[in-house]
């Protein structure tokens, strides 16, 4: 029968890409590991990992079993902290996913709320760079709650949150748009090279998809991987950036302008099946006190 300790040893090795790192952050020999990562494919009756000369690679028996072994080690984990949490041995902890944006712009007021009503419960992020890879976390049970883009073909519950509004970020000198009206029409800002978000991150492709519906491919004058960078860079003279309007700090010196089009996208929090009373509770926080229309 399959242990959990089976597939700690499977994720491990996996994570660490070898047998000897994996060994060496489990503090068990490598012969152990060896042994039992045997006695896992022996039990599913397959190999689950191609040794290399200096690597492993996941088989596709390997690659179809991971996501099951991941899940299986996040709900153990939420068993384990309920259990000592309905022993009043600890406090307890949320594994919260999400996207990068949000932990910046939409999350700080409502974990301030939660932190001050629930000093005891510890809340863990885990960030995602794109609402696929976000859903897939989900899906393969890392995390107690997902907070991102709703999910369109999402099957368990799901709660919208709000709208969040995204506006344009110009330098707040030397620009020559007219914005009496607090608006800019993208289309006037074609022959512009952007301040962009990096291939992969979700944001990317919401630019691009506002400016084509603007009639324009956006040029990119640089990429960021981070939220946070790209309206000062921006602000700076590099180029407009689109940016969700909740991340700009009080007080920010670059232009702000909204879209002529609005750009905006509906936020949602979801859950594999019908939520805990801590995960319930801080979904109602977010709904209650989260930066979204």
């Amino acid at each position: 029968m399959t242990s959990l300790r089976q597939l700690e040893y499977l994720v491990t090795v996996v994570d660490t890409g070898s047998f000897t790192r994996a060994a060496e952050q489990l503090h068990v020999t490598q012969p152990a590991l060896s042994h039992q990562m045997r006695a896992l494919e022996r039990g599913l009756g397959g190999p689950l990992l191609e040794r290399l000369p200096r690597a492993v690679r996941l088989t596709p028996m390997g690659r179809a079993m991971l996501p099951h072994a991941r899940a299986a080690l996040a709900d153990a984990e939420r068993a384990r902290c309920a259990a000592r949490l309905a022993s009043g041995t600890t406090a307890g902890e949320l594994q919260v996913a999400t996207v990068y944006s949000m932990s910046l712009g939409v999350l700080p007021p409502a974990l301030r709320v939660w932190r001050r009503d629930r000093p005891g419960v510890d809340v863990r992020l885990l960030e995602f760079r794109h609402a696929d890879e976000l859903r897939d976390a989900m899906a393969a049970g890392e995390a107690d709650v997902a907070l991102g883009p709703c999910p369109a073909d999402w099957t368990g519950p799901v709660r919208e949150l709000g709208t969040e509004e995204f506006v344009v970020v110009l330098p707040s000198d030397g620009a020559s748009e007219d914005d009496t009206t607090g608006e800019v029409d993208l289309a006037t800002l074609a022959d512009c090279a952007w301040v962009h978000y990096a291939p992969g991150n979700g944001l990317a492709e919401l630019v691009d998809a506002a400016c084509a519906a603007a009639g324009f491919r956006p040029r990119a004058a640089v990429r960021t991987e981070q939220t946070a960078a790209a309206p000062i860079l921006a602000a700076a003279g590099l180029g407009p950036a689109l940016v969700p309007a909740n991340v700009l700090p009080v007080g920010f010196e670059g232009r702000v302008l909204r879209p002529g089009v609005p750009v905006r996208r509906t936020l949602a929090a979801y859950t594999r099946a019908a939520p805990d009373p801590l995960t319930a509770a801080f979904i109602e926080t977010l709904v209650e006190h989260a930066t979204v229309s």
